[in-house]
């Protein structure tokens, strides 16, 4: 009989990642894991037995080749013309989390478990966060 992981069953840890020097995609990736649960051996599909994964030093994330000037993030305004683009070098120095948050979420399912999943991401530019008693205990990923 296959194992089936029920919400009372579920531990979530605490992981913090830091994101200096990192590439951007394999870095993602690694976080998406986490979040889904996908390590776990008690890894269900249809469960959400993921874990809380803190990302620090997000503005130190790098890109390979010449995405920094060529990738774009687009998104629309829902008012007529108001597609808005934003180049990778700008969307980093204006908001150092969100290129890692939007690469992250596209890897997430696209329904209400990977938005619970979203959830458990906390992004921030710097190296403090305040989930220090969280984290406390637990053991900081070295992906990548």
């Amino acid at each position: 009989m296959t194992y089936s992981a029920k919400a009372s069953e579920v531990k979530r840890q605490w992981v913090v990642i830091d994101a200096s020097g990192k590439t951007l995609g394999r870095m993602a990736t690694e976080v998406a894991k986490l979040l889904e649960g996908k390590h776990k051996t008690m890894y269900s599909p249809h469960a959400d037995v993921g874990d809380f994964v803190v990302v620090i030093n997000a503005a130190k994330i790098r890109v390979t080749g010449k995405k920094v000037e060529d990738k774009v993030y687009h998104h629309h305004t829902n008012y007529p013309g108001g597609l808005r683009s934003i180049a990778f070098g700008d969307m980093l120095a204006r908001h150092p989390t969100r290129p890692i948050e939007v690469a992250v979420k596209g890897m997430l399912p696209h329904n209400s478990r990977g938005r619970a999943m979203g959830r458990r991401l906390k992004v921030y530019a710097g190296s403090t966060h305040p989930h220090e008693a969280q984290v406390k205990g637990t053991t900081e990923a070295s992906s990548g």
